[in-house]
């Protein structure tokens, strides 16, 4: 048989085993989907815009599973017809022989050998582009765009903002991925079906441990200085009058002259404090367990605590506090309106010149809104209002002022408030301090009592040193150089 001849059959019976529904659906969808796929990465490559989120789960999740599905259709066509035709009593296609020694059959297996080749190099690049898009913050926080806007809007406000999602929230390693995507998969049948919580609970019950992540950056042990913390508030009268308080935060370790700040006392090296929360936020603790300088273990227990009927107390969970007990909130924090004004004046997005704009500010803010889009516009259109009918001389001559203003009180509620997730103001309490939420004074309260008689200190003392509380012009800040 001449070489002619050979390539003849050749072509024949690919022709004649190919020649059927699934097979050819299967060679479109590879080819069609690999012209795709490799045309979008020379575009991303040559492209300075970003995927949009909805576009990146077409094109790193669904085209390379739709090639991979068009590579097994070829062979499963194949088997298919073989298997019907012999339960058919039909001859089976008779296999041709093939002569590697003729030069035509060693460049047909070339040319096979390289698409192979190519189809390798496509899936491989096309999963390696979806795990690191699905690890992405856009793909986190946009492509459920309602379940995780509030989340996401947090973060990118947050000084965490330049950290990966992933970094906390999966971990490095392949099981921590596996585990990660077997719980996503859950939960997009959760947003596919609309059975998803809102507000997303917190805590998150099976988040990473302190020490994988928030200490893979800080190291509570090493914080050994004191922080100055100065606040200044504006009260809710014409002239927006401030005032400022000044404390001095003992948050160090152990320092050299002896002392203990508050991570020294609360994340030690040693784990020093573990607690029982009879609620699903932790902010019920009537139990605390602490480990002295010397060793010793003590308990701390409210007379509530005692009182516990046993279907409660085995519904109490225990645990050991680390990082997020108090940061809970360390990247999705939310603000309360009082605060978010006060904060906007001091940063000049909003001008205290403005009479009343404190007051006005908030008082808007805490109006319920049915939508976003709906405390947008009339947001905007109340603070304009307000100045148009009550303040026109001021409307008219600081126009650009009120403007900013509104703005400004626009933007707060629109990174705060999230009516289609029922997140408003102070859904999920910030347990740092004690003046948003309970805070501290969850164990700090002086109600949690040893068998031996001692407290849970709570004066102000224990945590930081006033220097000055809501004075005008605080001298201190004279005496600091900073005025």
């Amino acid at each position: 048989m001449s070489l002619g001849e050979r390539i003849r059959d050749l072509v024949r019976l690919a022709f004649q085993l190919g020649n059927n529904w699934m097979t050819l659906m299967g060679v479109a969808l590879t080819t069609s989907s690999a012209f795709t796929l490799v045309w979008f990465w020379i575009m991303e490559m040559t492209s300075s815009k970003s995927v949009h989120p909805y576009a990146g789960i077409l094109l790193f999740l669904i085209l390379p599973a739709l090639f991979l599905m068009g590579l097994i259709l070829i062979p499963v066509g194949i088997l298919r017809l073989r298997r019907k035709k012999r339960l058919a009593g039909e001859a089976p296609t008779p296999l041709q022989k093939v002569d590697f020694t003729q030069p035509s059959v060693r460049r047909l297996l070339l040319v096979v050998g390289a698409l192979t080749f190519v189809n390798v190099g496509i899936m491989g690049t096309a999963g390696l582009k979806g795990v690191e898009y699905m690890d992405s913050n856009r793909f986190c926080g946009l492509t459920c765009h309602t379940v995780m806007s509030p989340e996401y809007t947090a973060f990118l406000n947050s000084p965490h903002s330049r950290v990966g999602c992933a970094q906390c929230h999966i971990g490095h390693g392949a099981p921590a991925l596996v585990r990660a995507k077997i719980s996503g998969s859950r939960q997009l049948f959760a947003v596919a079906f609309g059975t998803f919580s809102r507000p997303i609970p917190s805590p998150v019950e099976h988040l990473r441990p302190a020490r994988e992540t928030c200490e893979q950056c800080h190291w509570p042990q090493k914080f050994t200085d004191d922080k100055l913390l100065i606040r200044t508030k504006y009260a809710e009268d014409e002239a927006n009058t401030p005032s400022t308080s000044i404390l001095l935060l003992k948050i160090g370790g152990h320092t050299a002259n002896g002392t203990t700040g508050i991570h020294g006392r609360h994340l030690d090296a040693m784990e020093r404090i573990s607690y029982v929360s009879t609620d699903p936020r932790r902010q019920e603790i009537p139990k605390v367990t602490y480990r002295d300088d010397n060793g010793q273990l003590v308990e701390y227990v409210t007379e509530d605590f005692k009182k516990l009927p046993p279907e409660k107390l085995a519904k109490a969970s225990e645990r050991k506090m680390d990082c997020v007990d108090c940061h809970n909130r360390p990247t999705h924090a939310f603000e309360l309106p009082d605060r978010a004004v006060d904060k906007a004046l001091n940063l000049k997005r909003m001008s205290a010149e403005l009479p009343f704009i404190k007051k006005k500010a908030v008082e808007v803010l805490k109006v319920e809104y049915a939508n976003r889009d709906e405390a947008a516009a009339k947001i905007t259109l109340a603070i304009n209002e307000f100045y148009r009918t009550s303040y026109p001389d001021v409307f008219k001559h600081k126009r650009a002022q009120v403007d900013a203003a509104a703005e400004a009180v626009k933007a707060i509620y629109l990174r705060n408030v999230f009516p289609e997730m029922k997140i408003t103001w102070g859904t999920h309490p910030n347990n740092i301090g004690h003046e948003e939420s309970v805070g501290c004074f969850r164990c700090h309260d002086g109600s949690h009592s040893s068998a031996d008689g001692r407290t849970i200190k709570g004066d102000c003392d224990t945590c930081h040193t006033i220097l000055a509380q809501d004075e005008k012009d605080p001298k201190i800040l004279k005496d600091f150089g900073m005025k």
